[in-house]
């Protein structure tokens, strides 16, 4: 997975981005001004920064022009239309205003890995490989078929593991929000991902919630 640099002057939420990327397998490291910041961007490689703007010293628009070329999504309050052209202009992947879901943010962090190359497309857990990249899984060798709709919530419990969603998330994730159909429909295919993959100790069913792929850290 990657390797990334939360700089956020807001402890808690700088602590609960660092849980959270944990939680799906990134290591990170975290700032908590722009000096330092600029600092550790160039003292060790990141394959992502999630950089606030206002911060202590220099601020985010300061910081992203003092740093080595990386991926740069920003997290801020600020949310007039010129601080996101500016913020873009000065080579962000990304903008997100503050407050957002953590679920939205790590979807926006694996598109940005995604485009820059820097994340891992191949994901193993017992006997299963799936390529996200070309949309494949064997299991102990063998090609295993999915339907769209299978590999569809198949590739959102592996981009959000060990996290609990609800039937109703997974609905949104998978299906789109524009999907009408029953929240049984997710048990069903659960059980068709459990049977072919083997993952049946792996997806666990949260009581009174939906699902949670569990993997060792």
């Amino acid at each position: 997975m990657a390797h990334i640099l939360i700089v956020e002057d807001d402890k808690p939420i700088n602590g609960l981005i660092a849980k959270n990327l944990k939680t799906v397998g990134h290591s990170y490291a975290q700032a908590f001004d722009g000096t330092d910041a600029v600092k550790a961007a160039s003292d060790n490689p990141f394959d992502l920064i999630l950089l606030d703007i206002l911060l202590p010293g220099l601020n985010g628009f300061e910081v992203i022009q003092q740093i080595p070329p990386t991926p740069v999504i920003f997290l801020t309050a600020k949310d007039e239309l010129d601080d996101r052209l500016r913020g873009l202009s000065l080579g962000a992947d990304d903008y997100i205003v503050k407050p957002f879901e953590m679920l939205e943010l790590l979807a926006r962090i694996d598109a940005v890995l995604r485009r820059t190359q820097k994340n891992h497309t191949v994901f193993r857990l017992d006997g299963a490989i799936v390529d996200l990249a070309s949309r494949t899984a064997r299991v102990n060798g063998v090609e295993v078929d999915f339907s769209p709709r299978e590999y569809e919530l198949l590739e959102v419990l592996i981009k959000n593991r060990n996290i609990a969603l609800s039937r109703e998330k997974l609905l949104d994730l998978a299906w789109g929000y524009d999907y009408f159909g029953e929240t049984r429909t997710v048990d069903v295919h659960i059980l068709k991902l459990r049977n072919k993959l083997g993952w049946e100790k792996r997806i666990k069913t949260v009581h009174k919630l939906g699902y949670r792929l569990e993997v060792q850290q």
